[in-house]
C-alpha cells in the first residue's frame, strides 16, 4: 500500500496552527472581558432599610459616618440622618 501524501505543505500546516491558536486566544480574551465587566460594573445604589427617605426619591449616593448617614438624591438634595435613621436636615442644592 503506497504512502498517502499529506494534503497540506508544512508551511500551511504551521499557518493553520497559528490561526487556531489566535482564535483560541481571542475567544478566551472575549470571555475574560465579559467576565470583568460583569463583576466590575457598579450595582444600583440602595439606601439602608432604616433611613426615612421619602417614597419615590431616586438615591444617587449613600455615605456613612460615625453616628450619621448622608444620602444624595438625583433631584439635587442632600439629606442627613442620625444613626437611628431619623432625618436631621435636608439641603436643596438647586
Amino acid at each position: 500500500m503506497p504512502d498517502t501524501p499529506d494534503p497540506l505543505p508544512p508551511d500551511l500546516r504551521f499557518l493553520k496552527g497559528l490561526v487556531l491558536a489566535l482564535t483560541a486566544t481571542m475567544i478566551g480574551a472575549a470571555v475574560a472581558v465579559v467576565a470583568l465587566l460583569w463583576t466590575r460594573l457598579p450595582a444600583p445604589v440602595r439606601a439602608p432599610e432604616g433611613l426615612a427617605i421619602p417614597a419615590g426619591t431616586p438615591v444617587e449616593a449613600v455615605t456613612r459616618g460615625r453616628g450619621w448617614w448622608i444620602v444624595t438624591t438625583a433631584d439635587g438634595r442632600v439629606m442627613t440622618f442620625d444613626a437611628d435613621g431619623a432625618m436631621l436636615r435636608e439641603i436643596d442644592l438647586n
